[in-house]
């Protein structure tokens, strides 16, 4: 009987550890093989058989990709708009998101729910309207016209999310700060704002990403060079002549988008779990 058990377990582990290497084959290898890509010479990238590794690997398209002066002034828009739509985010949401964790008044759970169903509309569907708004501020062409599109998701998942961290909160904490004389302001700033860190940056890390890989707005809301940002320039990559694709070049562009956000994933990622793991059982 002891016997069977231990086979069950092994083979139980065995099992688990394979379901294990699949995933994990199936989710790095699009990006191993970008990685690949981007080192292979472009007269091997399409040759038979296929290579899992180059044979004289190059980094030349590296060089190509980051001496392009369209590309690196994509990078800084999109690191402005990414950066500046996460601080505003965080800035409007964690006051609303106090609003409606801690304040009790009438109508506040269907200002919750209506705040939430605007994410619930996909991106396409309010393109038309948003357009509208922005050719009527005058901001079109400009990273303002993508830093306000965004945040009409990005602001209300960043409420959501916030207010449950808020309502978790003891309420004897803000009595505690009243009784010592702090205000308000003090008391949110001071010491409920910092209690909800993981929260702040589980939001402000998924809304940054979110900004850095869009594409239909910053497709639409932009339209010389000059404001493009990251994932319209990559899709605009022309080669030396006319319809020429240089997939090298692509490949290394998305490897460099890639792997600051791998970095910010890694750096953060103990916030990011404790952020996900209380929102999910928190509210």
């Amino acid at each position: 009987m002891q016997k069977n058990y231990e086979v069950r377990r092994i083979l139980r582990d065995i099992l688990f550890w394979v379901i294990v290497l699949l995933i994990a084959i199936y989710t790095l290898f699009p990006f191993y093989w970008a990685i690949i890509s981007s080192i292979t010479p472009p007269n091997q990238l399409f040759s038979t058989p296929v290579r899992y590794f180059p044979e004289m690997p190059t980094l030349s398209t590296y060089q190509s990709v980051l001496t392009n002066d369209i590309f690196v002034l994509a990078l800084r828009n999109s690191a402005f708009v990414a950066l500046t739509t996460v601080l505003l985010s965080l800035a409007f949401g964690a006051f609303g998101a106090y609003a409606l964790g801690r304040l009790r008044f009438r109508g506040r759970t269907l200002v919750l729910y209506t705040i939430l169903s605007m994410t619930m509309f996909p991106a396409i569907a309010i393109l038309g309207s948003l357009f509208t708004m922005v050719r009527a501020l005058d901001i079109y062409n400009t990273p303002w016209a993508l830093i306000l599109t965004y945040m009409t998701f990005s602001l209300p998942f960043t409420v959501w999310v916030l207010s449950n961290f808020f309502k978790s909160l003891p309420a004897e904490l803000e009595q505690a700060a009243y009784v010592d004389g702090a205000t308000p302001l003090q008391t949110f700033y001071l010491i409920l704002l910092p209690l909800t860190a993981p929260g702040l940056v589980t939001t402000g890390l998924l809304t940054f990403i979110s900004a850095w890989n869009e594409f239909l707005y910053a497709l639409t809301f932009t339209l010389t060079p000059t404001q493009r940002t990251v994932p319209v320039a990559i899709a605009l990559f022309t080669g030396d002549q006319a319809f020429e694709i240089p997939w090298g070049d692509i490949m290394a562009a998305a490897v460099v988008v890639t792997v600051p956000l791998v970095i910010l994933v890694l750096v953060f990622q103990q916030r990011l779990v404790e952020g996900l793991t209380a929102g999910a059982v928190k509210g």
